[in-house]
Order: structure tokens, then C-alpha cells, then sequence
């Protein structure tokens, strides 16, 4: 009865838990869509600039309307208004009869460009037309031929004068008020003036515009008082990109719109609205805004009424809808598994599932609330997949985060042990492997060895391959000096690297030994520590006992505090999470490993060059016990600059993708690891797998800059829905490190910060490692080198040349940007945000770098040697 109360008490609170963040959801949405309320009219409408192209179709791609898409437009428009104006004759001949079975009025255009034959057929079908049909009541030869530079004025005039002798009817051409203005002699061959007033385009904010369209109509009014002057096109796009203090949204074409209309000077003007219906196919001549000017969408859909409230969003409830369904049940697991977290934190990661699934919600509707090209929807495929890609990096470490700050106790939390009595200590055979290691480094990690508080040891040193015997000739001797239970074996031209050196030690290993213990060269250990962590032996199904790896004699170095920083974070947070679920990241040194267990798995494998990792997996897909004891045992010494750490991480991420690649089908089919234990092992290598995302992002946003630049109306801008939330991702995952930090560790602000510049500075070597590792099958195991510096005056930029290089470009292709487009527009400041995010890692690159050459200073009261216990 107990258990089925605690039962239904978990229920209902994961049921109120993910209740609750969806309908927070849908209130956002709702905020955020709040509708706007603007004049309203009941004015008809005189008239709508017309063109019949559907969706799919385009005069480009010779794809134009059937006669029944032309009547059911016609039908549609009729019921609003009764006056047309059109553009072209030849290419929808049957559209001037379908308006006049409607008693529709129709001011008629002949489309003129460079194209002379054409235009004889247009001027021709229009003269023609003129004739036969009676509500033919105007003429237009030409639209925007002179602003867009097809014709010289002197060759429209030609035409209008052909076409006013030819005809008894009003007879003009339309351009934009100033055009009319710079070229007065146009107006002596027309009948009367037909000008486009579109303040959109020259910049000027909504709560203006009508008041500045009237005035452009005034001024060519006094100019040309005895001209009579037709607005051939007037409105407003519901998107586009902003202009200056014009911002292009639906509310703000519903607001043009409606005080255009109820304006007290509209209904004594004659004018035609822009336009009818969204154009799709004007993207490829008119750039982003081309398609949206219509009163209805391209589905024949009217975008708002001229009454009431207009919503910003008409499908924002949808998708609100939408989003909450496909959360509730990834929330509701969530809040219902993770009991043992508190309350908070369950709500803070199902936020965070829903605000995943929001922003995926919004890239799925792109193509509903945008008309994409080919081109277009490829590139929201491949976005769409890069924020898959990002949420999964952000939910894993939002995982990770809520763990560390939100769980109420550790369930697997282990601790030194007392030490067995000596008879009853196991046997333990040390292997220490190196290759072309500073003797006097190795010497000092031999000589704590010797000071071991234990009994029954052996160490086995393992030279592989270091020609020079003035490196291994001292430590033989070393060893030699002792006793008998240091032994030393030197490998010439021996195959497998660090693994193949390991493999053969445990063929000279103790017949005795029943744990084997793992050291790196540089490391000085704690006399406790075979003491303290072989009684965790005892357990029958404990196959490894990891200690975290830590370093000495970094205090006094900026860039030795960050490594040391950034490592600790590592083993301070990482390790918990994983060690909570038996899934263990094995490193390859203060790593102890039961003897049995590791031949039967079939000792290290030399095909990977993260060896201790991948042998760790091997031993947890066998079903063994593996256990993380966060006490510091050991420490050793800080990779010796920057090129060394990104060498060392370039490896960790090859090594990591050949792990992946090999054990995915346990990973995800048949095997013994549990639903958490694969977890870990697939979204592990998320944290790399963003750092390659966001090199392929940062590549991504060069070439679409560039193809912004250099063909503006074939590439946009982004759309800020998608990318305000691109945005607050990057943020929140930023913050992410500095808080866990501060919040777990006893790290100064200053040493946080500097753990994280080297934290992001890596992004590129990881990132390189991860396509290597990706791509190819064998990789070289490179020793990071420790303690040394390689000099040469091209020393301090070679190790960065390729993160200048891609500084250089995105800083380039910024302030490029901005010189073409000005600072003052939205989407080209939330582009350049973008592209100045891009820039981080590599901007923290040279940090590094810096940092590395930086002196070290001495540390008064520093103790190198002493080994303070972890947390």
C-alpha cells in the first residue's frame, strides 16, 4: 500500500511537472504573439495590382497558371473588389476576358524589358486588347522598365507614343514618384501619371508610411498639377528584410494597409493595392521581401482582416500546441525517473526538453510561413539537422548540469578503503610505458613508486622505441638501483604504440600479480595509493579502479593554471555523472585493472590509440563493475604548451570516433550494457561532436556570407525565429561550464575563466579530430609532451595558423557585411552576431597561446610534491 501511495505521489508530480512547462510554453507563445489592434475600415477596396503565378509556378522557370487557377483567383479578388490591374498580355492571354465576365475594370499592362521581339508582341496583344474589350478602361506600357534600367526613357516614350496613336484610351507607364521626377519629359506622352508608392522601400517606419506616401503624391501633384495620377502600387510586405526604420512583419502590413484605407484622402484617389496575392517566384528578381506583399498568401489565404484584432503569427497556437504534445512525454519520463532529484531541477531540464522541441518546431514550420526555393529547403535541412544536432549537445550537458547542482545524494559515491594487512595485500604489477621521456621526469616517477606504502608490487618499465640511449639508459640503470622488483625492458621498432608496449608487459608480468596498475611517466604518486584502492578488489565483479588524474607545479604558470583548471573540471563533475551509472571514462593512468578481467577482454587494443578508454568499454560490455574514486593520488605535469594540449586532444577525439565507430553495434543492438550505460557512451562524445558541428557551422557561415555578398537576391538573411534561438543556445551552453565550476569546485573566477577560454580554444584541434577519427581507420599515437617548448621565430604562430586563418575570415566577412548592408538592420545584426560568435574559439585560441608563453612566477609557500585529497 506504501509503495503504490510513493507510486502515485511520483505520478502526479511528473504529470504537474510537464503540465506545467507546456502550458508555460503556450503562454510564450501567446506573449510573444500577443494580437495587435490597429484602425479598422470597411472601405472596399478600388483595386488590387494582380499577377495569377501559383506557388510552384514562375515566368522564369516558362510555368504559368491554368485557366481554372486564373478564374478561382478572379473569384476570390471579386469579392472585394471590382478593379485590376495587370502586367502582361502574352503570358496569361486568357486573364483580361476571365476579369470582364466578372465586370471587373481592368487598367492593362504591356511588360517591357531588353527583349525587343517580346515587346512587339506585348505592345501588339495590348493594342489589340484595347480594342476588343470594353472594360479595358486604361493602358500601362511598361512597368519600372526605366528604374530597373531595361529601357532608356527615351525608348519607353517611343512605345507610349505607338501605343496612344494606336487607341482612344488613357495611356501611361509606372515608375516610382522619383523617377517621374528626374525624367519631367515623360509626362508629356502619357495620359496620366501612374506612380508606386512603396515607403517600404525607402526606409521609412509603418506609423509613417501612409502619411509619407500621400506626400510623395502631393509633390508630383504640384509638379504636374494638370496630370491626373493613378497610385499603380501601394502596400506593404509582411516579411522581408528590414530597411532601415521600415521592419517588414504582418501586423505591420495589416496596420499600412488598414490606415491607407480609412485614410480620409483614399477614396477620392484612384490606386491599386500591392498586391494582390503573394508572389513566391519574385524572390529570384526582387530579393527576400519580393514574395510577401499580397493581401492573401500563395494558398489563396487572406493574411488578416481590415477589422478586429491581427495576430503576428495566425498559427502560433499550432505550433504552441504542436511542441507541448511532443515534449509532454520525454517531460513527463523525466520528472517521473529522476525522482531523486529535487523538484527544481526536474523542472529546469524539462524546460529544457521543451525549449529544444520549441525551436525544432519552428524550423519545421519555416516552409509553412516562407516560400522556399530548392536551394532554400536544402539549407533549412541542413539547419534543421544542426539544431537536432545542438539540442542533443545542450540537453546532455543540461543532463549533466542538473545532476551535479540538483540531485539530493550519490548513489555510487566511492572512497580510499583501509589497507589490507600485508599477507593479505594481491599481488600488483605497475606498468609504466614511455617514449623518448626526459629521464630525470621518469627518475622522479620511479622514485615514488619506490616509496609505495605496499607490499607485495612489481613496476615494469616499458621504453618503446626511443632510439637515443641517453633517454633510456639512465632509467635502466635507475632501475636497476631499485632492486629486483623494478624491472626494465627496452623495445626496439616495436609495433601498437602505448598499447603494444602495455600488451607485452603483461606477458612478463608476475605470474603473482592479480591487479595491474597503470602509470603515466610523469606522474609522482601518493604511497597510499595501491593501499587505498586494491581493497576495492574485494568485490569479485570490480574490474577497474579509476583515480583522477591531477597535476604539480602549475600554480605559478597562467597557462598551466588553465590546463590544470580545465582537467580538475573534468574529474570534479564528468566522472560523478558517469560513475553514478557504471560508465566509466578509463584514463590510462592511476587506472587499476584486475588482471583476469583484462586478458579476458584480450588485453589493450592496439588499433586504437585511446587505448585505456576503449578497453574500459570492453570490460563494462562484459557486464564488469568499474568504479571512480574521487581522492587525488597522483599528480603529474601540464602538457608543455598549446600545440601539446590541442596534439593530446587531437588524439583523445580520433581515438574517440575509432571507439564509436567500432562498438556502435553494442552501443545500440544486442549486448549487456544497460539503457543508461549506452546513454553515456553515445551522448559522451556529444560535448566533440559540437565542436565539430560548430566548424562546420563556422564554414557554413562563411559560404552563405559570401553568397549573401555576391548574390543578394539568391541568399538571404536568416530568419530571426531560427536564429535568436541558434543564439540563446550558444549563451546558455556558455554559461553552463561557469556555473558547474562555481558551484562544485574550489575555483577562483579568474582560474574559471581561464578553464574555459582553454576549454573553447580546443574547439578546432577537437573538431579536426573528430573528422579524422571519422574518416580514417588508424590513427598515430603522438606522446604529449611535457615540460618543454619547441622555439624557431614562426614558434608562437604555427601552432594557430588555422584558427588566424578562420578569425581573419569571419572578422572579414562581418565588417564586410555591415559596409554592404549598414548596422542598422536586424537580420544583418543578428547575421554578424553570429558570425562574431563563430570567432570565439578561435580568439580563445590565441589566448592560449599567449598564455603559454607567458613566465612563470614563483608561488611563495608552494609545495610541488604534496598530494592534498580530492573532493
Amino acid at each position: 500500500m506504501k509503495q503504490a501511495a510513493s507510486l502515485l505521489y511520483r505520478i502526479a508530480i511528473a504529470l504537474a511537472i510537464a503540465a506545467g512547462v507546456a502550458f508555460l510554453q503556450h503562454w510564450i507563445w501567446q506573449q510573444f504573439n500577443r494580437g495587435a489592434e490597429f484602425i479598422s475600415t470597411n472601405q472596399s477596396i478600388k483595386g488590387f495590382a494582380y499577377n495569377g503565378f501559383q506557388r510552384d509556378q514562375s515566368p522564369l522557370k516558362g510555368t504559368y497558371p491554368t485557366t481554372e487557377e486564373l478564374t478561382a483567383d478572379l473569384d476570390l479578388l471579386a469579392r472585394t473588389s471590382d478593379g485590376l490591374r495587370t502586367y502582361g498580355v502574352t503570358d496569361m492571354p486568357v486573364l483580361l476576358t476571365l476579369a470582364g465576365q466578372r465586370d471587373m475594370n481592368v487598367t492593362a499592362g504591356a511588360w517591357l524589358d531588353p527583349d525587343l521581339e517580346k515587346n512587339e508582341r506585348e505592345i501588339t496583344a495590348l493594342i489589340d486588347a484595347s480594342r476588343k474589350m470594353r472594360h479595358v478602361e486604361r493602358l500601362m506600357v511598361g512597368n519600372e522598365s526605366i528604374l530597373r534600367g531595361d529601357l532608356k526613357p527615351e525608348d519607353v516614350i517611343g512605345y507610349l507614343d505607338r501605343v496612344r496613336k494606336a487607341v482612344r484610351k488613357p495611356v501611361s507607364t509606372a515608375e516610382p514618384w522619383h523617377v517621374w521626377l528626374r525624367y519631367p519629359e515623360l509626362v508629356e506622352h502619357v495620359d496620366y501619371i501612374t506612380v508606386h508608392l512603396l515607403p517600404y522601400h525607402e526606409g521609412v517606419p509603418v506609423e509613417a508610411a501612409v502619411d509619407y506616401a500621400f506626400e510623395r503624391y502631393d509633390e508630383l501633384a504640384r509638379t504636374f498639377p494638370r496630370k491626373k495620377i493613378v497610385v499603380g502600387e501601394i502596400g506593404w510586405p509582411s516579411k522581408g528584410p528590414t530597411l532601415g526604420a521600415a521592419i517588414p512583419s504582418l501586423d505591420n502590413q495589416a496596420r499600412f494597409i488598414r490606415e491607407f484605407l480609412a485614410h480620409p484622402r483614399t477614396a477620392r484617389i484612384d490606386y491599386f493595392l500591392m498586391e494582390a496575392i503573394d508572389q513566391p517566384w519574385k524572390v529570384d528578381v526582387e530579393g527576400w521581401a519580393g514574395p510577401y506583399w499580397g493581401m492573401y498568401n500563395a494558398d489563396r489565404e487572406q493574411k488578416f482582416a481590415l477589422e478586429g484584432i491581427v495576430e503576428r503569427d495566425p498559427h502560433w497556437s499550432k505550433k504552441a500546441m504542436n511542441a507541448a504534445a511532443l515534449a509532454f512525454l520525454p517531460m513527463l519520463l523525466v520528472a517521473f525517473f529522476l525522482s531523486d532529484w529535487n523538484v527544481f531541477g526536474r523542472v529546469f531540464l524539462a524546460g529544457l526538453i521543451q525549449a529544444c522541441v520549441s525551436t525544432l518546431i519552428v524550423g519545421l514550420n519555416v516552409p509553412v510561413d516562407y516560400y522556399l526555393t530548392q536551394r532554400d529547403l536544402v539549407g533549412l535541412g541542413l539547419l534543421i539537422g544542426a539544431t537536432i544536432l545542438t539540442a542533443a549537445v545542450l540537453l546532455s550537458h543540461g543532463f549533466e548540469f542538473g545532476e551535479m547542482l540538483f540531485k539530493k545524494q550519490w548513489q555510487r559515491r566511492f572512497m580510499p578503503l583501509p589497507p589490507h594487512a600485508p599477507d593479505q595485500q594481491p599481488f600488483v604489477s605497475v606498468h609504466l610505458a614511455c617514449y623518448n621521456e626526459p629521464p630525470e621526469m621518469v627518475i622522479a616517477t620511479l622514485d615514488s613508486l619506490a616509496k609505495l606504502n605496499y607490499q607485495n608490487f612489481e613496476v615494469l618499465v616499458l621504453d618503446n622505441n626511443t632510439r637515443d640511449e641517453a633517454l633510456w639508459k639512465p632509467l635502466e640503470k635507475r632501475c636497476a638501483e631499485l632492486g629486483p622488483r623494478f624491472r626494465f625492458f627496452h623495445l626496439a621498432n616495436w609495433p601498437g604504440f602505448k598499447a603494444g608496449a602495455l600488451n607485452y608487459g603483461l606477458k612478463v608480468t608476475d605470474p603473482r600479480a592479480e591487479v595491474v596498475g597503470v602509470v603515466d611517466a610523469d606522474y609522482v604518486v601518493d604511497p597510499d595509493w595501491l593501499a587505498s584502492l586494491i581493497p576495492h578488489f574485494d568485490k569479485p565483479d570490480v574490474a577497474v579502479v579509476q583515480a583522477p588524474q591531477a597535476h604539480r607545479d602549475w600554480e605559478g604558470q597562467p597557462f598551466k593554471r588553465m590546463c590544470n583548471w580545465e582537467f580538475d573540471g573534468f574529474f570534479r563533475i564528468g566522472m560523478h555523472h558517469r560513475n553514478e551509472r557504471n560508465a566509466l571514462i578509463q584514463h590510462g593512468t592511476m587506472t587499476l585493472v584486475r588482471r583476469l578481467a583484462l586478458e579476458e577482454v584480450g588485453g589493450w587494443s592496439e588499433w586504437c590509440i585511446c587505448e585505456d578508454t576503449e578497453l574500459g568499454l570492453r570490460l563494462i560490455e562484459k557486464g564488469y563493475d568499474t568504479r571512480y574514486v574521487d581522492h587525488v593520488l597522483g599528480r603529474g605535469l601540464t602538457p608543455s604548451g598549446f600545440a601539446a594540449i590541442k596534439s593530446q586532444r587531437f588524439r583523445w577525439a580520433f581515438g574517440a570516433m575509432q571507439i564509436l565507430k567500432a562498438h556502435l553495434p553494442h552501443m545500440i543492438g544486442r549486448s549487456n550494457l544497460n539503457l543508461a550505460q549506452r546513454y553515456h557512451f553515445l551522448t559522451g562524445w556529444f560535448a566533440w561532436l559540437g565542436d565539430a558541428l560548430q566548424l562546420v557551422f563556422a564554414f557554413g557561415s562563411l559560404a552563405w556570407t559570401l553568397g549573401i555578398l555576391l548574390f543578394p537576391k539568391s541568399f538571404g538573411l536568416p530568419v530571426t525565429a531560427l536564429a535568436l534561438p541558434i543564439l540563446g543556445f550558444m549563451a546558455f551552453k556558455a554559461a553552463l561550464g561557469p556555473i558547474l565550476y562555481r558551484r562544485t569546485m574550489d575555483c577562483p573566477w579568474k582560474d574559471i575563466l581561464g578553464a574555459s577560454i582553454l576549454s573553447v580554444g580546443l574547439a578546432h584541434a577537437i573538431a579536426r579530430g573528430v573528422f579524422a577519427g571519422l574518416v580514417k581507420k588508424k590513427g598515430v599515437f603522438v606522446v604529449t609532451p611535457k615540460g618543454w617548448r619547441g622555439g624557431g621565430a614562426l614558434a608562437f604562430f604555427n601552432p594557430i595558423r588555422e584558427e588566424i586563418g578562420m578569425l581573419v575570415a569571419l572578422l572579414l566577412g562581418a565588417a564586410t557585411l555591415v559596409a554592404q548592408r549598414g548596422a542598422d538592420n536586424l537580420e544583418t545584426q543578428l547575421w554578424v552576431g553570429i558570425l562574431c560568435l563563430q570567432c570565439i574559439p578561435y580568439v580563445a585560441a590565441i589566448l592560449c597561446q599567449i598564455a603559454a608563453y607567458m613566465p612563470e612566477r614563483p608561488v611563495a609557500g608552494a609545495k610541488p610534491d604534496a598530494l592534498p585529497a580530492g573532493a
